[in-house]
């Protein structure tokens, strides 16, 4: 009887706990071995380079590079393994923004473990698992939901405004444009100011 194929992986989660679980988890449900671990998205990044494997684990929320940067940064390289992310993050986004940029899987925490191995297998397979999600999800602008003001306020900020550059061009305080600064990230879902820009430069391009 053949043998199943070992997929080699690398996993990066920001807790200790998570990665020691992933170990015995994954260790005792076989199939899979372990090549490197990494507590944050720039070692993981960091680690494929230096050694390669068939499928990356990572955690959407991590410290200095999340799983979006993580993303962002081997869709730019052009290279690099399928990536599952495997998270507790209760954003109800994060699948549709991770198959956005170009995840392989999507598995939640409370999910049973042989669904994290049954995605890591389909992952090297060239499959993809994913919740169920409205597929308007996927392909939405978040843009396409602004304000003509709120565009005029994202265009200022791409062009390097201040908060108290923006209240004298609208003629508001600047408390006024703090809070209108927070209702635009929460709609386009950016995590900053500097994400935002991001956003909007990518839109455009």
């Amino acid at each position: 009887m053949a043998r199943e194929r070992i997929v080699e992986i690398g996993i990066a989660d920001k807790s200790p706990v998570v990665r020691t679980g992933l170990r015995a988890t994954l260790g005792e449900l076989g199939g899979v071995a372990i090549v490197f671990e990494a507590d944050d998205g720039e070692r993981f990044l960091e680690a494929i380079a230096r050694f390669p494997v068939e499928v990356g684990v990572i955690g959407w929320e991590m410290p200095y590079m999340g799983g979006r940067e993580v993303l962002e940064a081997l869709a730019a390289r052009g290279n690099g393994p399928p990536i599952v992310v495997y998270t507790g993050t209760r954003d109800p986004e994060a699948p549709a923004e991770a198959l956005r940029l170009g995840a392989a899987a999507f598995v939640g925490k409370h999910e049973p473990p042989r669904r994290l191995l049954e995605a890591i297998r389909a992952a090297a397979e060239g499959r993809m698992t994913f919740p169920r999600m409205d597929v308007r999800q996927v392909v939405r602008d978040p843009l396409a939901d602004l304000t003509p003001r709120e565009r005029e306020l994202l265009r200022a900020l791409g062009a390097g405004l201040t908060n108290a550059e923006l209240a004298r061009r609208f003629g508001v305080s600047v408390n006024t444009v703090k809070f209108h600064l927070r209702n635009l990230f929460e709609k386009i879902g950016a995590r900053n100011r500097a994400h935002a820009v991001e956003i909007y430069a990518r839109r455009r391009g």
